[in-house]
């Protein structure tokens, strides 16, 4: 069946209807010049990126911006008194009603240092906060899979449900080696095109105002900054090593902790998951959803600006390989899925790969390959990896265990392997 975008694009899914494209060059200056040393892409390049992707592509956070206070409401055990799990709260503006953010943080009950945490950006938040408040999406922990526990896995030829809303593994996580932050993402910001004046954006607005200004934040920058308030208080809590958090988050989280990425480097390591378009995919291959789709169905997630670019990919600031390289060098895992083709998972890997040469320049290996992997195959031997998954539009427990492979590496975890291992090559 065809699939039309708003703006008559008929969306393609074949790889040999995919016209010709040219990526930019992230090691070539606005003014032509190339980038030859580290200073250079950290001093000029990158700046320059960062601008546009600010003005344009997601927007700037205003000066505007709400204050946030912080609030510890309880430390209780969990996981049948071999975890602990405190609720924070995050209280936005300062008025009584102002947008309050909860965040629950997972620990083994028997740590006795600060432990590199595993921050998940969610869609539902942590069950623990339910039932479901206004606004969640469907898709809720299947019946008969505890929270915060691994999905089990689906039988050959059988179609796994859309986990949205899915709690990582808790009990993995910890077993690992980290500690475990979840936090519902529209807490910060309401995920719809009329929810500018709540959240965190609704704040912001001037007396009078209804949106923010065309190249002020959306949604995805808006749940970016709340991360990084989040960020703010995590460095001072003692129970969390600060220096070592991972940021997970899948679709249009997957786009947000990769401009989390982006703008924080406070964020040691970045897990996007099925990002597509907008996110790690090549907006310039032709193939899934395009920025058209983007820019007239979820324009309130981006700056205004970017409505300028439908029908114009070409002129457009952004591409997957500039927003991943503007995390080099630190470690970024991408995964994609083989039932999810409007994400693009190709895309994302050739996005991977343009990206490589920002991490050589930086003293890193770049992905290792130019060859798109077998499915269930990861790929990856430095701080960049990338897995297609067999499976459909979710985070699955292959996903999970690379990640922990990924992250132990470069997070530097002396303990142990836990019980999960991986399949196929290692990473």
């Amino acid at each position: 069946m065809l699939r039309r975008a708003p703006t008559g694009h008929i969306t393609n899914y074949y790889e040999d209807k995919v016209p010709p494209y040219t990526l930019p060059d992230p090691l070539v200056l606005a003014d032509g010049r190339p980038v030859r040393d580290a200073a250079t892409w950290f001093n000029q390049r990158r700046p320059e990126l960062l601008k546009l992707y600010e003005t344009e592509i997601y927007g700037r956070v205003p000066a505007t911006a709400p204050s946030v206070h912080y609030e510890v409401i309880d430390e209780v055990p969990v996981l049948d008194g071999t975890a602990l799990r405190k609720h924070i709260t995050m209280h936005f503006g300062d008025k009584p009603e102002g947008p309050t953010v909860h965040v629950m943080l997972y620990r083994p009950v028997t740590a006795a240092s600060p432990l590199p945490l595993v921050l998940h950006i969610t869609f539902g938040g942590d069950p623990a906060l339910q039932p479901p408040l206004p606004g969640d999406r469907p898709g809720q922990t299947p019946a008969g899979q505890q929270a915060g526990t691994m999905p089990a896995p689906v039988a050959p030829g059988a179609t796994p449900p859309r986990r949205f809303n899915d709690m990582g593994p808790v009990a993995d996580v910890l077993a690992n080696g980290f500690s475990y932050g979840i936090v519902r993402y529209s807490e910060i910001q309401p995920d719809n095109k009329d929810g500018y004046t709540g959240g965190v954006i609704g704040l912001a607005l001037a007396p009078g105002q209804t949106k923010p200004a065309p190249d002020e934040w959306g949604t995805i920058a808006a749940w970016t900054w709340g991360l990084s308030r989040l960020m703010d208080y995590l460095e001072t809590d003692s129970t969390v090593d600060a220096k070592r958090v991972a940021l997970v988050g899948h679709s249009r989280l997957g786009k947000t902790v990769l401009w989390a990425g982006a703008t924080d480097p406070r964020f040691a390591l970045i897990y996007s998951s099925q990002s597509g378009e907008m996110g790690a995919a090549l907006s310039r291959r032709d193939f899934g959803e395009t920025v058209d789709d983007m820019a007239t169905n979820y324009g309130y997630q981006f700056a205004g600006n970017l409505q300028k670019y439908i029908g114009h990919w070409n002129d457009m600031p952004h591409e997957g390989h500039l927003l991943l390289a503007l995390s080099a060098p630190r470690p970024v895992f991408v995964s994609g899925g083989s039932g999810d083709l409007w994400s693009d998972p190709r895309g994302m890997f050739l996005a991977m790969v343009a990206a490589g040469p920002v991490w050589r320049l930086l003293g890193q290996q770049d992905l290792g390959t130019t060859e798109m992997p077998a499915l269930d195959q990861p790929v990856g031997k430095g701080v960049m990896a990338f897995v297609n998954h067999n499976g459909p539009h979710l985070i699955s427990p292959l996903d999970w265990k690379i990640f922990f492979a990924f992250a132990r590496w470069h997070l530097q975890l002396n303990v142990p392997p836990a019980a999960v291992s991986l399949p196929g090559p290692s990473i």
